[in-house]
């Protein structure tokens, strides 16, 4: 018999709990944008589709459907993700602090906004073509 190595073992807990803490916060995430979603009128499942849920969330910040593009533009996405995040906080009456909360702090505000009692009040942007509402 091999005697078993404790050592090793013991040195994969460590990675094992932060694994489960980093599945909890990924859950924890998705179910924020998932009720986000709901509240704004579009489908709850798109939050976990990697790209449409950008546009979605493009389509609740009344932002144009082509700043996707932007998006993948090193330092450009920075000021993209700021200016959306912003404009989300808005469509639900929030602040410029709130969205600057959603762009920084995602994971902590966006279960807030999804789960706390703001509701969406939209905004409108004279001139931005928008994709069409999807129905819920």
């Amino acid at each position: 018999m091999e005697p078993t190595d404790v050592a090793g073992q013991a040195s994969m807990i460590p990675s094992i709990v932060g694994m489960i803490f980093w599945f909890g916060v990924a859950i924890l995430v998705i179910a924020g944008m998932w009720k986000t979603f709901s509240k704004a009128g579009k489908p709850g499942w798109a939050a976990v589709i990697p790209v449409y849920n950008v546009i979605v969330l493009l389509q609740i910040a009344a932002k144009p459907w082509w700043w996707l593009f932007l998006l993948i533009i090193p330092v450009v996405n920075i000021a993209i993700n700021i200016m959306v995040s912003i404009s989300v906080a808005q469509a639900f009456g929030k602040g410029t602090g709130f969205g600057l909360g959603l762009s920084f702090l995602g994971p902590i505000f966006y279960p807030i906004l999804g789960f706390g009692d703001s509701q969406y009040v939209g905004i409108s942007e004279p001139g931005v073509q928008a994709l069409p509402n999807t129905p819920a």
